[in-house]
């Protein structure tokens, strides 16, 4: 039988994103098989790089603050976002998160890769789209 864990949050770590993530519900870290659930704050500002993961599936809930994210193939779709919301994104759906207000915007992600990083594939090619 596993073993269950408790963490609490204190060390970051650099996405490919462009963001530094809460260390959190990981294979890494917990054992996770999977799962992955962590904490974001993207500052005043800051924007995500065009991304996607693939084959797995993302679910966000805004504890504060408001942000916006565009998604689909071309980023043609912009979702304004704030606490209480709960965001999905299916696998493999391009998407670019944007923090345009004056407070961080505070979130839980959770993903159905255990291996936070692994699935990330950027999409440079997007950048200028946004």
């Amino acid at each position: 039988m596993a073993d269950c864990i408790k963490l609490r949050p204190g060390g970051t770590y650099s996405g490919k994103q462009g963001f530094d993530y809460f260390e959190g519900i990981a294979k890494e870290t917990a054992g996770s098989q999977g799962i992955c659930m962590h904490l974001l704050t993207i500052p005043p500002g800051r924007r995500a790089k065009a991304h996607k993961h693939l084959s797995h599936e993302t679910a966000i809930y805004m504890i504060s603050g408001t942000a916006k994210m565009y998604w689909g193939d071309r980023l043609e779709n912009m979702m304004e976002t704030s606490a209480g919301d709960l965001i999905f994104i299916p696998a493999d759906t391009p998407h670019l998160p944007f923090n345009d207000g004056n407070v961080p915007a505070v979130a839980v992600l959770a993903r159905t890769d255990p291996n936070e990083q692994e699935s990330v594939v950027l999409l440079p090619e997007l950048e200028t789209l946004v």
